[in-house]
């Protein structure tokens, strides 16, 4: 059974949304680490999130799938902070941005939590990026621990998946120290810089689930 088919078929067997765990509608939270502060973009932040993703061109281009021109544009951010606000009211995804504690207005990375799969999978997946400049920090793990604290806790979710290509061991070790468990492997999984690649399939699942 194919990802997509999963997914489809999960959501119309999921039970109408005031009776699921988890459904209730959450305000934009805003996580707060020793370093980092994970929240939503406010449409003042695209500028912002423009000069990161320029920044970060190189560094990002082979992890990623192709972007259109007006990816990196001051309007497209302002357009996916509505969206992604959106989004996070009807409990649909969370696209966080990462900002240093002590650089409030530099934005360094991104978590998102998307493909929200209520009903009998209570899932989504997990994805993420940091700026070159601050690889190695240790950062990128107390993001995703506090995004993965938020997600199976304020958000109720029981399993999440990240996803990662063979050769990024960075990757690897990151998830492996936020407890993300090899799963399996996807060949030809997606398209990332001009190529289908094989990706390994990794998750953590919240074993006090479900909460009451």
């Amino acid at each position: 059974m194919s990802q997509r088919f999963l997914s489809q078929r999960l959501r119309k067997e999921s039970a109408p949304p005031d009776k699921l765990p988890g459904a209730a509608r959450l305000p934009p939270p805003v996580l707060r680490g020793p370093r980092l502060v994970a929240r939503l973009a406010d449409v003042a932040d695209a500028a912002a999130i423009v000069r990161y993703l320029l920044d970060n061109q190189a560094h990002l281009a082979p992890t990623e799938p192709p972007r259109p021109p007006e990816y990196a544009t001051v309007d497209h951010w302002q357009q996916a902070a509505r969206q992604a606000r959106r989004e996070q009211a009807q409990g649909e995804s969370l696209r966080l941005v990462l900002l240093l504690a002590a650089e409030p207005g530099r934005i360094v990375g991104t978590v998102n939590v998307t493909q929200i799969v209520r009903g009998s999978f209570q899932a989504a997946f997990l994805g993420y990026a940091l700026d070159a400049r601050l690889q190695g920090q240790g950062l990128m793990t107390e993001a995703i621990g506090l995004v993965a604290e938020h997600a199976f806790h304020a958000m109720r979710l029981h399993r999440l998946m990240a996803n990662h290509l063979p050769e990024n061991l960075a990757s690897a070790a990151v998830l492996r120290k936020c407890g993300f468990e090899v799963e399996g492997f996807a060949k030809q999984y997606l398209y990332i810089a001009g190529a289908w690649r094989d990706h390994v399939l990794t998750a953590r699942t919240h074993l006090a689930w479900p909460l009451h």
